[in-house]
């Protein structure tokens, strides 16, 4: 990447270009401006050519809306994935420039509920393993997962602000077919993920209302819950962000409340039970790693975040303590007063807690916690979704009617698309969901890895606006425990989810080259925004100043 004072050595190289030849081509120089660091206050000058033909630039990659048709040529999928620059914060998302962006607050409570939602779910944990295996899972899987996992997303996410996220860190890596498996299985868990919480909101109402525990009663109720929610992604994210808010502090309360009421009751040897020979390894890891992952989520919105290379860092630090302390506080209240009966913690225990240590209205509040704490998880998980393919439409890898976006400015397409797999994925049990999801998540996050540790080798002076504190050898040596874990966590899969899992991989394979089979045919229009940054451009520019 070029420092501030390259910025001269450039122009005067792209100003050279436009004399050579014999003078078969003129170039006027137009001066303008686009920061280059957000510490100071250097331009670019950038030269538009006239009588040669152009040879590399932005008119060459992408197509202008506005153009006959039939007189574009089609951006090759996903192609210029390849030596992408960081964006300067003025131009971070210029899609965007006309809605309203999110700020810090709810971005806190979007990643809050990308990856958590409060303590709703972590009940299998105690079932899986005992109070003591559950209590030090939360203290020690965020150092294993969820802070290396944070630490990528703030260094990644500010060198790419823009919607699509980990699709673009990994194409830029390793080129626009692996960039599609990485959109393709982080959306397919996505969606599987976000099929769970209908789930989870019935089964904490089923106690007060029995005739949700299965048949019709039930069907519609997922169906009317998923149609209220869609709607609420349509009308924008801003109202999301500030929706998570409002939901994000009634659904701690009732356990900040619950932990108060406890302390009497708490006794700390009821902490330190553990039955090895009677711990469920598959359960017990598969809810920890669904419970403290999909921290990179929120990067598929970064295109839509004000001001995201300073915002996303801090909203991901604030966001893990947020997180974590919801685990630990609940649990350590819940399994200190009460004694243990492993078999009863299963999802939606936490209520039946409430009762026993504070009686039925605790209860009634914490019921009513978890239904909205589900509603959140699921109107941000579907922004990311839904942005997320509106972010690989952006940059070809899907088909253009995919960027179309409402009058509200979100991505109407990718809404319906992901409304329809929550609804064709609803009918599966919890534990399947988690662990289907948790399968894709991992194929997903080795590519994350291997693009990070890429763009460190390739691009080591690439501007990174948050850079993780440590070398090459240290981010890899920072990888080692994370992609351990996924090894253990694709090792204790069963059968059906692997069968499964592996499938939807093989989809994507070949659905890929399939698009790329439309796309040359033009049965379907595919474009590249003409707002994005020509980030193959930048590279040749960066290799004539080295040569220079």
């Amino acid at each position: 990447m070029m420092n501030g004072g390259d910025l001269s050595t450039s122009q005067s190289i792209k100003e050279a270009k436009g004399t050579e030849n014999g003078g078969q081509a003129t170039c006027k120089s137009k001066e303008i401006p686009t920061v280059q660091n957000p510490s100071d206050g250097d331009q670019k000058g950038k030269t538009e050519c006239s009588g040669m033909p152009e040879e590399k630039g932005e008119e060459r990659l992408r197509h202008s809306s506005s153009a006959d048709p039939s007189a574009l040529t089609s951006a090759s999928m996903g192609e210029v994935a390849n030596g992408y620059r960081a964006l300067g914060e003025e131009n971070a998302a210029p899609a965007t420039n006309n809605l309203h962006k999110v700020s810090i607050i709810p971005l806190i409570f979007l990643i809050f509920y990308e990856v958590s939602g409060g303590p709703f779910g972590i009940e299998d944990s105690v079932q899986a393993a005992g109070p003591l295996l559950s209590i030090l899972g939360f203290l020690v899987f965020p150092f294993i997962w969820s802070i290396p996992e944070a630490l990528i997303t703030a260094e990644l996410g500010t060198m790419f602000p823009e919607n699509g996220g980990y699709v673009v860190w990994v194409s830029s890596a390793l080129g626009p077919f692996w960039g599609f498996q990485q959109g393709w299985m982080k959306w397919l868990s996505g969606v599987i993920d976000n099929a769970l919480y209908p789930v989870l909101f019935l089964d904490y109402l089923k106690s007060g209302i029995p005739a949700l525990g299965g048949g019709l009663p039930r069907v519609f109720a997922v169906l009317g819950l998923t149609v209220v929610l869609t709607y609420m992604n349509y009308r924008g994210l801003t109202i999301v962000g500030w929706v998570a808010v409002c939901l994000g502090i009634f659904s701690l309360l009732p356990f900040i409340v619950m932990g108060l009421i406890a302390i009497p009751k708490i006794r700390p040897s009821r902490w330190l039970q553990v039955n090895l020979r009677g711990v469920d390894w598959n359960l017990y890891l598969n809810t920890l790693f669904w419970n403290l992952n999909y921290w990179d989520s929120i990067s598929t919105l970064a295109g839509e975040v004000d001001n995201p290379t300073k915002t996303l860092p801090k909203a991901l630090l604030y966001a893990v303590i947020l997180v974590v302390v919801g685990y630990l506080y609940p649990l350590l209240a819940g399994t200190g007063a009460i004694p243990l009966e492993r078999d009863q913690w299963t999802d939606g225990y936490f209520a039946d807690i409430a009762k026993m240590i504070g009686g039925v209205w605790l209860m009634g509040w914490v019921q009513g916690a978890s239904a909205l704490s589900n509603m959140g998880m699921f109107v941000a998980e579907m922004s990311s979704d839904s942005y997320q393919l509106l972010g690989m439409a952006e940059r070809g890898m899907l088909p253009e009617f995919f960027s179309k976006r409402s009058r509200h400015g979100t991505p109407l397409i990718g809404i319906l698309f992901s409304a329809s797999g929550v609804l064709l994925l609803s009918w599966l049990s919890f534990q399947e969901i988690v662990a289907a999801e948790n399968f894709l998540y991992c194929f997903g996050m080795i590519l994350e890895f291997i693009a990070f540790i890429v763009h460190r080798v390739k691009h080591p002076n690439a501007r990174r606006p948050y850079k993780v504190p440590l070398g090459t050898v240290g981010c890899v040596l920072m990888l080692i425990p994370p992609t351990a874990l996924i090894v253990v966590v694709l090792y204790f899969s069963s059968l059906k989810v692997a069968v499964i899992s592996l499938g939807a991989v093989f989809i994507g394979i070949l659905l890929q080259p399939c698009l790329k089979y439309v796309e040359k045919k033009r049965w379907v229009r595919f474009s590249i925004n003409s707002e994005l940054p020509d980030f193959r451009e930048e590279e040749d520019d960066e290799a004539e100043i080295l040569v220079a």
